[in-house]
């Protein structure tokens, strides 16, 4: 299902109880945050029975559905193969994955206005919930549980965070309170009256996604000017001849994803991730770059070793992902990976932007309308006026680990690579 996934929807089941498939046939379509995958027979048979159906959750490592096999061997879903080969045998599909019970701890007890579960049981589920969104166990156990004997559901966990966590501040206090105590504001806004379009599956796991990402990294955002005059002339110029020799669109993208790459092997630091009070500075260069898709989301797909790649190289990967997002065929090997992102928010006529981090990297790259203005340039010493094509650069940095030289260091690195580009060096790489 790709990195990172912790659950995936059940979309649509293609083969039905009872009936029978091939090797190879889709048995049934699992949607994640951010791709739908098909899930192929692994051998023929026939479907015994559906354990979840259309539109469940479902966290990895669940079984989802039994089968039998149709060609007369005996196996076992876990364990050796049966003496016994002259009947069908009963298959799960399913990924290891046990949950855990957890008691709560016994400081959950001193603290007021709230219930306590004092028998938690935590699932995968929840454990990877509430490690998103920074909720401890003790504040778990004050979440009321609607589920069997007392268990949290993703419902519940849900609909705490959507009540704004009533309980993430409260404190163990003594028999007197504590006049200085920090009390949530109790506060009902006014949220209007409208149409009401509910978020579908992508866009809810964005904004978990976004929040998340806020809630981790400390974002600060810095900016430069690029002078593009000369790459975009050179583009007009080698765009046509670019296609007809390679076959690829020479969009400005495939431009970016290059400056951007020789830039991080410039700066490595900023090609990396944090891992608790550890910095993780990756080996490859793989840099993702944000894409909207038809139905308004968007998905971020991958160049990989992007610094090892021609000219021609990147643009047929940025093609080829551009059109396969556009069809929403975008595979799960397309979109994970990525060290490093761009979104090009000049595409949408942004002057420039502020991105939010696409955690674990710890920066992102906002690139700008590219804007005609006249511009005072200096020449042997004479100022002159004139027309130049420039653009807004803005990179988003995690300052837990990328500080104020390194994350401008990195972003005026790329402006120079941007606007050096069309170098002898550079025409090379085509």
């Amino acid at each position: 299902m790709g990195e990172s996934i912790t659950e995936g929807t059940i979309l649509n089941w293609l083969v039905q109880e009872g009936e029978a498939f091939e090797e190879g046939d889709i048995l049934v379509e699992v949607g994640t945050d951010k791709v739908d995958n098909e899930v192929p027979a692994p051998v023929a048979g026939v479907m015994s029975k559906h354990l979840f159906t259309d539109g469940d959750v479902v966290e990895i490592g669940s079984v989802i559905a039994q089968f039998e096999e149709s060609d007369g061997t005996v196996k076992t879903a876990a364990g050796p193969k049966s003496s016994n080969a002259n009947q069908a045998v009963k298959k799960d599909l399913i990924v290891d994955k046990q949950p855990k019970s957890l008691k709560a701890s016994s400081k959950a007890t001193t603290v007021s206005n709230s219930y306590v579960n004092q028998d938690l049981f935590v699932s995968p589920l929840i454990d990877s919930m509430a490690r998103k969104h920074h909720i401890s166990y003790e504040e778990l156990a004050r979440i009321p549980a609607t589920g069997h004997e007392g268990r949290l559901r993703k419902s519940d966990v849900v609909n705490y965070i959507n009540e704004g966590r009533p309980f993430q501040f409260a404190q163990a206090v003594s028999n007197e309170p504590d006049p200085t105590a920090y009390r949530i504001p109790q506060l009902k806004l006014d949220k209007g009256t409208g149409t009401i379009i509910k978020m579908d599956r992508m866009r809810s796991m964005i904004a978990d996604h976004m929040v998340y990402s806020k809630h981790t990294s400390p974002h600060v955002t810095a900016y430069v000017e690029a002078d593009l005059t000369d790459l975009v002339n050179w583009r007009n110029k080698n765009k046509a001849s670019f296609q007809e020799k390679h076959g690829e669109r020479l969009t400005f993208t495939p431009l970016f994803v290059d400056a951007v790459a020789r830039a991080i092997k410039e700066y490595p630091n900023i090609n990396a991730s944090v891992d608790g009070s550890n910095i993780i500075v990756k080996e490859n260069i793989n840099v993702g770059m944000a894409t909207a898709l038809p139905s308004g989301n968007l998905i971020v797909p991958v160049v990989k070793n992007a610094d090892q790649k021609s000219l021609q190289e990147i643009a047929a990967d940025v093609n080829r992902m551009a059109n396969l997002a556009r069809e929403n065929k975008l595979g799960g090997d397309d979109i994970k990976g990525g060290t490093f992102t761009i979104s090009n928010v000049g595409t949408f006529g942004s002057l420039m932007g502020t991105p939010i981090i696409n955690q674990p990297e710890v920066a992102i790259l906002a690139t700008g309308i590219i804007k005609k203005r006249a511009e005072v340039i200096t020449i042997d010493g004479v100022d002159s006026i004139e027309i130049r094509s420039m653009m807004m650069l803005s990179l988003s940095f995690d300052h837990r680990v990328v500080d104020g030289f390194l994350g401008g260091s990195f972003l005026k690195q790329v402006a120079l690579n941007l606007e050096a580009a069309p170098d002898k060096d550079f025409l090379k790489k085509t």
